[in-house]
């Protein structure tokens, strides 16, 4: 099994683990919120330490939804601003390892000042944060920034920095997406099906067991579940295969410190999330109101 991470965070480990126990089932679902929950809760079990940032930089502001990481500056020029995922895993995955970064590919293609969003895990005073206090401290971070960014989102961070740029479009020389949810109504797959088919209340419900929060444990939880081989015996063949290869297991210890640390998301913005871009479609549709304000510049 490659211990290599995917090229973004998949929509899938955001929430649809939970969806698919529940195509088993009520007692299925009520099984892995009890894993969950022992995850949450068992604090003696050990974790690899943290991820890291693959390429020094600095902490330009300390926000209270992220840190923004700046990866310095070699000239003049418009800044590029990486948007990176928030989903159950670190924004590390936008520097993860030398030779697997995306900061350290702009930055040998010439791009004069690189920095990327590190979005916090959320803490109980965080649980009603939502999608404008997001919108909100991205703001802040491009505007002490000169006013205008190049924005490139990953994955979930792609939905954010396409709402920001239709809210602020005179902020947002250029917009880069990757693996970006947009128009989950598209195609005719699994996850747009899910997506309509699991209640909105199993959502809230996994939300009020985590006490406000969307821990990043029920994610991983409901993700192992999903593949019990791959995550448990296929890790251990791996290993005992490439047990004479430093390369190999420099690699693994990379990954597990990024997978096995998952954050947590405020439950207030995971539900709103949910709702308004995975159920209803809003983005795609025009009808998302972005600090305070919808129109048809969300739309195009």
């Amino acid at each position: 099994m490659s211990r290599n991470p995917p090229a973004c965070e998949h929509t899938v480990p955001f929430f649809w683990p939970w969806a698919a126990a529940m195509s088993l089932g009520g007692q299925a679902l009520q099984l892995m919120k009890r894993n969950a929950n022992f995850m949450v809760e068992a604090d003696h079990i050990d974790h690899p330490p943290q991820p890291e940032w693959a390429t020094p930089n600095t902490v330009r502001l300390d926000l209270k939804t992220m840190r923004l990481r700046d990866f310095g500056a070699t000239g003049s020029g418009t800044p590029v601003l990486v948007d990176a995922p928030y989903a159950g895993h670190s924004s590390t995955i936008a520097d993860y390892a030398p030779g697997q970064s995306l900061v350290q590919t702009l930055r040998a293609h010439g791009l004069p000042h690189v920095l990327a969003t590190d979005w916090k895990t959320a803490t109980p005073r965080m649980r009603w944060f939502d999608i404008d206090t997001y919108l909100s401290d991205l703001n802040v971070a491009v505007d002490d920034l000169g006013g205008q960014v190049h924005l490139v989102g990953l994955c979930q961070g792609g939905w954010l920095s396409t709402t920001f740029a239709a809210r602020f479009p005179g902020k947002v020389k250029s917009l880069v997406l990757a693996g970006s949810p947009i128009d989950t109504n598209a195609g005719h797959g699994p996850i747009r099906k899910l997506a309509h088919e699991m209640p909105l209340p199993e959502y809230e419900a996994m939300v009020d067991a985590g006490h406000g929060l969307m821990p990043g444990a029920f994610m991983l939880a409901g993700w192992k579940n999903t593949h019990p081989a791959e995550q448990f015996y296929g890790k251990y063949v791996d290993l005992y295969e490439h047990i004479t290869d430093r390369n190999y297991l420099e690699r693994t210890e990379t990954f597990e410190r990024w997978y096995e640390n998952p954050v947590d998301l405020p439950g207030a913005r995971y539900v709103q999330a949910i709702d308004q871009l995975f159920k209803r479609n809003l983005l795609a549709g025009g009808g998302f109101v972005a600090l305070g304000r919808a129109g048809s510049s969300i739309r195009a």
